[in-house]
């Protein structure tokens, strides 16, 4: 049912204008250092047009010491880094196919292991290309770490019908993996500008790699509060609240999908179908604040002082989603509340909260800010005996000037197992 959008009271303060917390002077919020980070990246042309954004962690089971942390860069690729945070490999955006298209931008990168290719079983590289509107695949050398292209020439759009509506960029954005009950890889993956997210089918093509669209899910957009008012979440005019961060448990086949000015959502996903309706997890804190897009401030105004209570914890965007497993269905959910820099922890099966934490500035490097992408892994490796938790820094210092500046932290993920975070 269509539902009609909430009055906004006159007295609106640009989203952009609310400082967040200083999460050091936060009670109750844990605090912890990173161990390493990355080289940073700068996004402009000196830089390559590189900008941090989705990372995932492959271990080597024959050499962990040799595992790699692979990682999108947008405009600047893919980048490929050790254990110690040095860049191993970077992989270029394919080039834009007529001169008035789009190149390639990768935005999130996922893995799937044991996949049959060509006669053997490899790991791939799972990347959405937003600029492309595809998806892309990598295979990961299984002693080297290295990464080789088997992306099929032929790939299909995600979501585009023709090459015009790429252009307009409502594309392949997040991206989560999983197998099947029976063995099937897919991919969950969100669709940019839009609250809409499909489920692809992976498919080998001799030595190369496609992909089938097998279904479709389209969140809410619009919802209907407990005064009887309607809401919807501000956005830029004629798009939607977006889907970026996902994480499918491979477990229980269920995907979380982070809805980023509304809230977390979970959904049922086997048999190649999403099954049954999404339901919330938790809202964002202004979730049924009115709001409006300004065109002089070229930015949503919010009028913090109407809220009428009906939000959750999470300050938006809801980003980084990932799932730590200690066990066959224990573990930790990890969100990523961006708008306050810090991050909310669930128990995995039960989904009760268990705690909230920062990044902050440590010894060996400075914390993280305004965070998209994190994964994790609970195998110990090298340097990591808890296991590791790699982050998104959306700001990294030391600042360079105006040059816009980011990367990764990574962590020991210990202080994740089993105990609270606040």
């Amino acid at each position: 049912m269509t539902l009609t959008a909430v009055a906004v009271p006159l007295l609106l303060i640009p989203a952009a204008a609310q400082a967040a917390p200083a999460v050091q002077a936060t009670p109750g919020l844990r605090t912890v250092t990173p161990r390493v980070e990355t080289p940073a990246l700068y996004d402009d042309e000196a830089g390559g047009d590189a900008n941090a954004d989705d990372p995932a962690i492959w271990v080597n089971e024959r050499d962990r010491g040799a595992s790699r942390v692979i990682a999108t860069a947008k405009n600047g690729g893919l980048r490929v880094y050790d254990l110690a945070g040095r860049e191993r490999q970077a992989i270029a955006t394919p080039p834009a196919p007529g001169e008035d298209d789009e190149s390639g931008r990768f935005n999130n990168v996922d893995l799937v292991q044991d996949f049959r290719l060509g006669g053997r079983t490899v790991d791939l590289a799972v990347v959405t290309d937003r600029g492309r509107d595809q998806l892309r695949f990598y295979r990961i050398d299984p002693a080297t770490g290295t990464l080789t292209d088997v992306t099929a020439p032929d790939v299909p759009f995600a979501f585009s019908t023709g090459q015009a509506e790429v252009n307009e960029q409502r594309t392949a954005y997040g991206l989560g993996t999983y197998r099947d009950f029976d063995g099937t890889p897919y991919a969950v993956v969100s669709r940019r500008s839009t609250s809409d997210v499909g489920l692809f089918k992976l498919v080998a093509k001799g030595s190369a790699v496609t992909y089938q669209r097998v279904d479709r899910l389209t969140l809410p957009s619009t919802f209907r509060l407990p005064d009887g008012s309607a809401w919807s979440p501000c956005a830029d005019p004629g798009d939607g609240p977006q889907v970026e961060g996902t994480v499918v448990d491979p477990a229980t086949r269920v995907a979380y999908l982070a809805q980023e000015t509304v809230g977390l959502w979970r959904v049922a996903v086997w048999g190649g179908r999403f099954r049954g309706a999404p339901q919330s997890v938790e809202r964002t804190r202004e979730f049924g604040v009115p709001a409006r897009f300004d065109e002089a401030e070229d930015d949503c105004v919010v009028d913090y002082a109407a809220d009428p209570g009906y939000g959750g914890r999470i300050a938006a965007d809801v980003e980084g989603l990932t799932i730590l497993r200690t066990g066959p269905l224990t573990g930790t959910l990890l969100v990523s509340s961006q708008g306050d820099d810090t991050f909310y922890t669930y128990d995995r099966l039960t989904l009760r909260p268990t705690g909230r934490f920062a990044v902050v500035d440590g010894a060996r490097a400075d914390g993280s800010q305004a965070c998209d992408g994190a994964a994790v892994t609970a195998t110990a490796l090298p340097g990591f005996p808890g296991g590791l938790l790699v982050v998104h820094d959306g700001e990294n210092t030391p600042a360079a000037g105006d040059r816009e500046n980011t990367n990764f932290k990574f962590l020991d993920a210990g202080f994740l197992r089993g105990a609270r975070t606040s």
